[in-house]
């Protein structure tokens, strides 16, 4: 009785097995390879024309930083309010962001008929609009630029495109930042004309105040006040000193003492005058009485509080105004073209090497277990069910296809 001895296959088993097979391995890779070359020297050539723009760094278009030296040291504020009205420099992410609006791109088609370019015969946009995002490439490079790359079968075509994108972009950036600048003047318009009114109102309220008292400078007037108050007290003072002495040496029903307490009386009246008397206020424009003067200090106060604070905004407001009106008027390029897009004289696709390569290697990475496959099942001796005797059956017609011979 014969008995097989089973062993661990070697390398070069498996190196025999595709020898064995070497027809249908050889034959079957000039076939293929054969039409993957066909096919792509039938694919059309297609040509990549690039522009390269740069943002400029000192860009901003609707910033509000053009006035702000004209208030001085209110200019921070100024700067600080630019920022809170949304006003920002022309970025990447906003170049970018419209040349890849839906917009950009459909006009772009719609007016060079890619639609027609790319065999779309059910005006189908968003099938149009997939296939021109995989010819269009807009990425910074290392230089910090931006590139508008298109791909076209026609050279002249790609560079063309490429260029209108460019101005296309930089148009509709214009109007995108004229239009955030109405927005940002009509904001500011109404705040400007608020300031005006409350301005007015408070000058008003002080120029009351100003009436009413007859006060001009509020703290010089007190403070006349204060010192006149001080020297009639150190007046009756010296008096009530006098009046003691002419006291001891006259006597009190002497005409000096009479005299003197005379001055002494008229000296406290008036302090009392001072302290106290309303009508004081409407006998002298300088002189106020004491008793007056916290009323009269906390209304000028507020009043010319007021107007201060009103001053102080107008002088940050009015020149973001100004510069608001300036930049809503504005229509000069937000971007600069570095390189204008040529039309390219070497081909960019089809990778003919690459496709011929890579059909090639696929096809020999499935074959090769193809062929393993095959050789176990013709050479099964016992099958286990139906299914691998078909199996074998259709290896066994390969191989007199082929005429290979074992």
């Amino acid at each position: 009785m014969n008995q097989q001895i089973k062993t661990n296959p070697t390398f070069s088993d498996y190196i025999y097995v595709i020898y064995k097979w070497r027809k249908f391995l050889l034959i079957n890779i000039i076939v293929v390879t054969a039409i993957a070359t066909l096919y792509a020297f039938l694919l059309p050539k297609e040509y990549k024309a690039t522009a390269t723009i740069m943002i400029p760094p000192d860009n901003s278009m609707s910033g509000l930083g053009g006035l702000t030296g004209l208030i001085g040291g209110k200019s921070s504020l100024a700067s600080l309010g630019s920022k809170a009205f949304g006003v920002s420099s022309t970025s990447e992410d906003v170049i970018l962001g419209i040349l890849n609006s839906r917009s950009t791109l459909t006009h772009v088609i719609k007016k060079y008929r890619l639609m027609a370019y790319y065999d779309i015969t059910d005006n189908n946009m968003d099938k149009a609009l997939k296939a021109f995002k995989s010819d269009l490439i807009a990425d910074p490079n290392e230089f910090g630029m931006i590139e508008f790359s298109i791909i076209n079968e026609d050279p002249n075509m790609s560079a063309i495109i490429a260029n209108d994108l460019v101005r296309m972009v930089d148009s509709l950036n214009i109007r995108f930042n004229i239009e955030r600048a109405k927005n940002n003047r009509t904001f500011i318009e109404q705040r400007y004309l608020k300031n005006i009114n409350d301005l007015r109102n408070a000058e008003n309220v002080l120029f009351a105040f100003q009436k009413k008292y007859g006060i001009v400078a509020v703290p010089e007037q007190l403070e006349v006040t204060v010192k006149a108050a001080a020297e009639i007290e150190a007046n009756m003072t010296q008096k009530e000193m006098e009046a003691y002495f002419i006291k001891q040496l006259y006597g009190e029903s002497s005409l000096q003492y009479q005299g003197i307490m005379a001055e002494l009386q008229m000296l406290k009246a008036k302090v009392q005058e001072l302290k106290s008397s309303p009508n004081l206020s409407s006998s002298s424009n300088i002189l106020f009485p004491f008793k007056e003067m916290p009323n009269i200090a906390i209304e000028y106060l507020r009043a010319f509080r007021e107007v201060e604070i009103q001053q102080a905004v107008l002088e940050i407001v009015m020149p973001m105004y100004e510069q608001a009106k300036v930049e809503e008027q504005k229509s000069i390029p937000t971007i600069m073209l570095i390189d204008k897009a040529v039309p390219p004289q070497l081909k960019y696709g089809p990778k003919r090497a690459a496709i011929i390569l890579g059909v090639f290697a696929l096809f020999l990475f499935m074959s090769i277990p193809f062929v393993f496959v095959a050789e176990k099942a013709v050479s099964r001796q016992v099958y286990n069910n139906p299914l691998q005797a078909k199996e074998a059956n259709v290896f066994k017609r390969i191989i007199k296809i082929y005429r290979m011979k074992f």
